[in-house]
């Protein structure tokens, strides 16, 4: 009787992982939208998604002050994402700043914020608190490296 045959294999082209400089991840993480903050609490790890803004070299959220965020994020080291895909080409980047979190309460920093572009929450509710996250490390990749993930970014906000 005959052997098994082995079936035949596609070759697909596996994007390579490639490194983003420090300016090319702060231009993605200023024209981005929406991210994902990761807070540690009492109960364990969260990641809390969030429309926010960045003024200066601060990300600013608005929250509420009962919420996981508004509870656990005051002067606490937190790690916000933002990233992109493409699943058709199989292809996306993603930025991750890390960074110790402030309450802003000073109506002039306050006014600052509302000047530059104020974030405004999605949800419904009052979202009355103020976090900024004043990054100390901003790095990020992107798989492919014949691309260039700004261009490709389906929403982002005008600098």
């Amino acid at each position: 009787m005959g052997g098994a045959t082995t079936p035949p294999t596609c070759e697909v082209a596996v994007p390579e992982s490639v490194e983003l400089s420090e300016s090319e991840c702060e231009a993605l993480l200023r024209a981005g939208l929406v991210g994902r903050v990761a807070i540690s609490t009492p109960d364990g790890p969260h990641i809390v998604p969030v429309n926010y803004a960045v003024v200066e070299s601060r990300i600013i959220l608005r929250t509420t002050p009962y919420s996981v965020l508004g509870s656990n994020a005051r002067g606490a080291v937190l790690a916000f994402e933002v990233d992109g895909f493409d699943h058709e080409r199989q292809r996306g980047w993603s930025v991750v700043a890390r960074g110790r979190s402030e309450v802003i309460s000073d109506a002039a920093d306050l006014e600052v914020v509302r000047k530059v572009w104020e974030p405004r929450p999605w949800a419904a509710g009052t979202r009355s608190l103020y976090v900024a996250i004043g990054w100390t490390q901003i790095s990020g990749r992107r798989l492919g490296d014949t691309w260039d993930p700004m261009s490709a970014m389906p929403a982002r906000r005008n600098l």
